[in-house]
């Protein structure tokens, strides 16, 4: 048998494997789409307790494990984290020589000291490592205000300390816009360019997209994840599989922007607008986008505006914003420098630049400390312009602003995969069970958060993430939040299907997130769609966690659901980045797609008759509700008018518009389940007529004709 395969073990070692399994939050059982409850196979549960750093090759080896995991907790004088919500009491358990005294205190983050009562405790003492140890409980008193505190133990002299987080019981934002609904634009940032693009969609198009759209009245304007690719090209395309989620992509500079391109001397000037120029012909292009010639133009121009010297003010802004963002903007910067003479697969990123703190790595922070600082510098213009951006929208009179997109994780081998390693998993990836639409699973090659090493370490990558991105961000779209309750882990070298559940902290995963956007003012909508238990739509809404509902998916037993039984904490749109726009929906255009790609599992005629039923079904409700004439009419667009105007009638306080529709597009931007079979993430923003550029979208006929329909039907606040 080969190394690494295992016999079916026997039955007392399958029971303890399981047993084992459950103790660290790895799922032995799951529901698929279909219903059926399916045992997890013993080599998926070994492979995906190694990931975790749990033994469990053999019978003795699982045993060790069971024990280590029940004698974890009374090693440690405190818990490694203790998350609490507003206003509640939280009891911890305290592990001290059986006997001896301890006291337990918080220290707030704004100064204060609160002290934690002893309750009584009469569970027995137990013997650790030869010392017998017992458990003393403390409530940790709801008056401890909103944040980031320390919580800390005086055992006869020895301290111990953990973090502490007080995480709102209630988004904040989210109560604010109850009663109210705001209508936005959903776009594809990289696809929406004006005549001053360097060929992608960019930060100050997105300033003018914004005020575009908010002088129509729309609330909010919800984009692509921004977050950063490759320092240099190639690039990746998918803004979904990122080289990191904390920090943004320079692909998305304006560079003429940029302060100090305008004391660049006379040749420095000229070779930026030649560069420019050279990709200013490809606005007007319907052909497919090519970040790699602009993101290398772009790098040219960089490169000499980076050179002009700084003024005073721009110089110590520069140095506040790399103080503030501290040791995770170095390590990052540095990963850019390397990467930039390095190759994905060269050796020294397993062996001596391995971490961001090797030996090899320290001496190259000194000899590319220009190219650090560059990687620096290119943040905060990000950083610079982002704000800009959404001054923009809230001055325009959105009430929102800017809504950013949360990538579900990273690629392997990026930035974050290297400098956070200490909190990811190793040899095991990130995926989805087998479905309706993909009978082999999913894998989306990203590494996952390591559970118990996230939470021991105080969340402390997670919050940091979080922070950067909701900066300036009216709110924040959690692609597939429901990995914030579990993940589909796949062993190393096995197929997608042969993947399970593991379970997190969700109390502390979404308590930080409704934290993090309480403090920035920003409301938070989670992408809950897809397979869940029950129990998670309910919890989300709970904490003040906006849903997001698309007209196509919603339908019970009896077909589509009445406007009237959509959820009010929602966004609710006709469709998503992973459909066709509508026009394109209703030609038929997923099924031609996917037969072309030779993703359908049963005959095309068949595929093609049910998408008919299924939209009969919901245009039929529009007829019902007067919102389109009779069957037999030809007008595409009016069809797409009127299933916006259907969702003005469901009570969501969110309603998104996507672009593509707007103006009349019909090409699909991304087709799941493919790579390279389809130029996914690629697609320009385009109608009947060609390229749509930002500078005639205010006059556009479709752009005006479906937010006047928006607008009609939804009266402004009084």
């Amino acid at each position: 048998m080969a190394d690494g395969m295992h016999h079916d073990s026997a039955p007392g070692t399958t029971a303890l494997l399981r047993e084992l399994a459950a103790a660290h939050g790895v799922g032995t059982s799951y529901w698929g789409w279909d219903g059926v409850e399916r045992s997890v196979p013993e080599s998926t549960l070994r492979g995906v307790l190694a990931a975790l750093g749990v033994p469990a090759a053999d019978t003795d080896a699982i045993e060790r494990s069971l024990d280590e995991a029940r004698l974890a907790p009374w090693r440690r004088l405190l818990p490694p984290v203790a998350v609490a919500r507003e206003g509640q009491e939280l009891l911890i358990n305290v592990h001290v020589p059986h006997g001896s005294a301890v006291s337990v205190w918080i220290a707030a983050e704004d100064g204060t000291t609160h002290k934690a009562a002893q309750l009584e405790n009469w569970d027995s003492p137990v013997d650790v490592d030869g010392v017998l140890t017992g458990r003393a409980t403390f409530a940790l008193p709801g008056t401890v205000p909103l944040g980031w505190h320390t919580l800390l133990a005086d055992n006869a002299g020895t301290l111990a300390q953990c973090p502490m987080v007080v995480t709102p019981r209630r988004l904040h934002t989210t109560e604010a816009l109850a009663g109210r609904r705001n209508w936005g634009l959903t776009a594809q940032l990289y696809s929406v360019r004006s005549s001053r693009s360097w060929g992608i969609g960019d930060l100050a198009d997105l300033a003018d997209l914004a005020t575009i759209t908010g002088q129509e009245g729309a609330g909010f304007l919800l984009v692509n994840p921004l977050h950063a690719a490759e320092p240099r090209p190639p690039v990746e395309d998918s803004p979904y599989l990122p080289t990191t989620r904390r920090f943004f992509n320079p692909l998305y500079l304006r560079v003429e922007e940029i302060p100090e391109y305008g004391y660049l001397g006379p040749d420095g000037r000229a070779e930026v607008e030649r560069l420019a120029n050279q990709q200013h012909s490809a606005n007007h292009s319907t052909g497919l986008l090519d970040r790699n010639s602009s993101f290398g133009a772009k790098l040219a121009a960089l490169e000499l505006v980076f050179a002009v010297p700084r003024d005073p003010a721009r110089s110590l802004a520069f140095a506040d914003f790399c103080a503030r963002e501290g040791r995770g903007l170095d390590d990052f910067a540095l990963w850019c420098a390397l990467a930039e003479k390095l190759n994905t697969d060269a050796p020294q990123w397993t062996a001596e630049a391995a971490t961001p703190d090797t030996p090899y790595c320290n001496e190259q922070r000194a000899l590319l400390a220009g190219r650090i600082e560059f990687h620096r510098w290119l943040q905060w213009l990000c950083d610079q312009q982002l704000e800009a951006a959404q001054c923009s929208a809230r001055r325009s009179g959105m009430e929102i602003g800017v809504i950013h997109d949360l990538a579900v994780g990273v690629k392997p081998g990026g930035a974050d995969a290297w400098s956070l390693a200490g909190v990811l998993a190793r040899n095991v990836t990130v995926g989805a069970p087998p479905d309706m639409f993909n009978q082999q699973g999913q894998n989306w090659t990203q590494p996952p958060w390591h559970p118990l090493r996230l939470a021991e370490s105080g969340y402390a990558a997670y919050r940091d993430m979080l922070r950067t991105v909701l900066r300036h961000a009216g709110g924040i779209r959690v692609d597939h939040i429901l990995g914030l309750f579990r993940l589909w882990w796949i062993p190393e070298g096995a197929g997608p299907g042969e993947g399970t559940y593991v379970y997190y902290d969700h109390e502390a995963m979404i308590g930080i997130l409704a934290l993090e956007a309480q403090r920035a003012g920003a409301i938070v909508i989670g992408e809950d769609l897809g397979v869940f238990e029950p129990w998670v739509r309910d919890y989300l809404a709970e904490r003040g966690i906006f849903g997001t509902s698309i007209l196509w998916f919603e339908h019970d037993a009896d077909g589509p659901i009445p406007p009237e039984r959509y959820r009010q904490q929602c966004l609710t749109s006709v469709n998503t980045h992973d459909l066709p726009p509508t026009a394109g929906y209703l030609a038929g255009e997923h099924v031609t797609l996917r037969e072309s790609l030779g993703l359908l599992r049963r005959p095309v005629d068949e595929e093609r008759a049910e998408a008919v039923a299924e939209q009969e079904a919901v245009l039929g409700m529009l007829r019902e509700r007067g919102l389109l004439p009779e069957p037999g009419h030809q007008d595409v667009q009016r069809t797409v008018e009127a299933l916006y105007a259907f969702t003005t009638l469901t009570p969501s306080s969110l309603l998104g518009v996507a672009l593509v529709d707007a103006v009349g597009e019909t090409r699909t931007q991304n087709q799941p389940g493919t790579s390279t079979e389809y130029p996914n993430w690629r697609v320009p923003l385009a109608g009947p007529q060609g390229p749509v550029l930002l500078d005639a979208l205010p006059a556009d006929q479709g752009f005006r004709s479906l937010v006047g329909t928006i607008r009609s039907a939804l009266p402004p606040e009084e």
